[in-house]
């Protein structure tokens, strides 16, 4: 008998990518990456990383919840340091200009991205939320607060940040779109219009008289 081995995928990946990032309200940071393979490996784990949080989610008005939006960039901070600490020096190589590696993207978005804006807007919410009288539900209390529309908006430009980061990190890690995935179809309603035909006739192997003959 013969057993089927499962296809292991080889590193791969292109030789080089060119990456773009928009840093919000500062400009943007580019250059030409040439991914090693532990640069591969850390690139799939962030994109993972990204992919499965909501800091990559679109925060529609009136939708979400900011303080979970927060918190969920907040641990990204924290898994980003230690993605970079795992891997060490190999992801951050000595570099000639207008080059980036992937120490320089994430420890960009982290200082130049997420700090500022977990640095202003984490306490200002803490201290609203401090507030929140007895019984009354956290997110409608959120949403009466006056600097809400405002954070949202700046939440808003991080995520562009953070999804231009995604496409880089697939593209290095050569891994298939996670964050566009096609929406499930609903199941299809039964047709109602044409109901199965009622069977009229006598049985197979029966006779008129349903003797069988």
């Amino acid at each position: 008998m013969r057993h089927r081995q499962r296809r292991r995928r080889s590193p791969g990946g292109p030789a080089q990518v060119t990456a773009k990032l928009t840093i919000p309200f500062v400009g943007e940071i580019s250059g030409t990456w040439e991914p090693a393979d532990a640069e591969r490996s850390a690139a799939w784990e962030l994109y993972l990383e990204l992919v499965t949080r909501v800091s990559v989610e679109e925060l529609a008005p009136e939708e979400g919840f900011l303080r979970e939006a927060l918190s969920s960039l907040y641990t990204f901070f924290t898994t980003t340091r230690e993605i970079l600490r795992r891997y060490g020096p190999e992801v951050a190589p000595p570099l000639a200009p207008g080059h980036v590696s992937f120490g320089v993207l994430a420890v960009t978005v982290l200082n130049r991205v997420l700090r500022p804006l977990l640095a202003s807007w984490h306490p200002r919410l803490t201290a609203y939320e401090s507030q929140r009288p007895p019984g009354r539900d956290p997110v409608a209390h959120e949403r009466q607060w006056e600097h809400a529309e405002a954070l949202r908006t700046e939440i808003a430009a991080v995520r562009q940040t953070l999804v231009s980061l995604a496409r880089t990190l697939q593209e290095v890690a050569g891994v298939s779109d996670l964050i566009d995935l096609p929406a499930p179809r609903a199941p299809r309603p039964p047709d109602v219009r044409h109901p199965p035909a009622a069977q009229t006739g006598p049985a197979r192997g029966e006779g008129p008289e349903g003797s069988g003959s």
